[in-house]
């Protein structure tokens, strides 16, 4: 994050697992325990989250109301040496702690995005394993789940794509999962692990929307390709129209 932020707090630990260190918001919780980051702590309370990604998230209660907790885990080939264990590359390369730090920089620009609470870093030897501790956002699905509906909010989507891709926002991921819409039709980005702020250009953009195009088509269940094409074309349109206006 640029610039001096005094609610934001870092607290080194040293546990059965290894050393490590917790960044936190200290306007939203109190000092946290490594072990608020293993779901094992919050015993049958944890609910795993089932919907979307590759696992390693569960809904807990803080005893402040609900959170999500989410592991880093890795994707593709290399999972299968490698779970969760990551090349140590220095503590600004952490990926919880960048991910809790650009989360705070979009919540800065008023974009709608879950307030994160702490971030962690287990270390042994030249590894290190993360997690991170959010908001949960109640009462939402994903685009993935709307997408087959007639009231699919396909221009809501095209809007909010482009509010964030107005501020800079290169999501590295953008998929149908990591849309959520409520009922009223007001919509939310997650999931930016190694996302990043940059200047707005025209490649990153697209590459970002033909990345979701490719999830919806992946996921597009007994619709065919023309269908979801076409249910596209409108997102696409509304983003583009948002993008010309400014916002």
């Amino acid at each position: 994050m640029t610039g001096f932020d005094a609610n934001e707090h870092l607290t080194p630990f040293r546990d059965g697992r290894g050393y490590g260190a917790i960044l936190f918001d200290r306007t939203q919780v109190r000092q946290p325990e490594p072990a608020w980051f293993d779901p094992a702590h919050w015993g049958p309370s944890a609910q795993a989250v089932v919907e979307g990604g590759r696992g390693g998230a569960w809904f807990i209660d803080l005893g402040q109301g609900d959170a999500l907790l989410r592991q880093y885990l890795r994707g593709g080939l290399i999972a299968r040496f490698s779970h969760d264990r990551h090349l140590w590359r220095g503590i600004n390369r952490v990926r919880s702690f960048a991910e809790f730090r650009l989360l705070r920089q979009l919540r800065a620009r008023q974009l709608p995005v879950p307030l994160p609470y702490a971030a962690m870093y287990w270390r042994e030897g030249v590894h290190y394993r993360a997690a991170i501790l959010m908001q949960r956002l109640h009462d939402v699905r994903p685009l993935a789940a709307l997408a087959a509906a007639e009231d699919a909010p396909w221009e809501e989507a095209g809007r909010l794509v482009a509010r964030f891709h107005r501020a800079g926002l290169d999501h590295a991921d953008l998929n149908a999962h990591n849309l959520l819409f409520d009922a009223q039709g007001r919509g939310w980005m997650i999931d930016f692990d190694q996302s990043r702020l940059r200047i707005p250009a025209t490649g990153w953009r697209e590459a970002n929307l033909q990345r979701l195009l490719r999830s919806l088509r992946k996921l597009r269940g007994e619709r065919s390709v023309e269908q979801v094409d076409a249910a596209f074309a409108r997102l696409q349109a509304a983003y583009a129209q948002a993008w010309n206006k400014g916002y």
